[in-house]
């Protein structure tokens, strides 16, 4: 969990600024694929309304190869909503890992009882 998509260095959970909520996913293209990621990340979220940064739909790439992948899945997701999608293709940024207390959320949550 972290930040992604902003200009100002070193955001923060109580100062985002126009930082949004990242996962940074590290995988091997030998095992799975850009497109697959991208696949599944669509089937897991519905960006039907727009939100304010910090919670915004994004998705970043690398080279101009995930870019075209991005806006491939993006497209068809626009496609499947009737345009009520709003989720953007972006240039990657610096990622700054969020606060340890973000880390692994769910997990926390779990041995929580939430």
């Amino acid at each position: 969990m972290g930040y992604s998509g902003g200009t100002k260095p070193n955001p923060t959970y109580r100062d985002i600024q126009d930082y949004t909520e990242a996962l940074l996913i590290e995988f091997d293209p030998s095992v799975l694929s850009y497109e697959d990621l991208l696949i599944e990340w669509s089937r897991m979220h519905s960006p039907s309304t727009k939100t304010k940064c910090q919670y915004r739909s994004a998705v970043w790439y690398l080279n101009e190869d995930q870019q075209e992948l991005a806006e491939q899945v993006v497209e068809g997701m626009k496609a499947a909503m009737r345009g009520h999608c709003h989720s953007s293709v972006e240039k990657a940024t610096r990622f700054y890992r969020a606060e340890e207390y973000h880390q692994e959320f769910l997990a926390k949550a779990t041995r929580r009882g939430w």
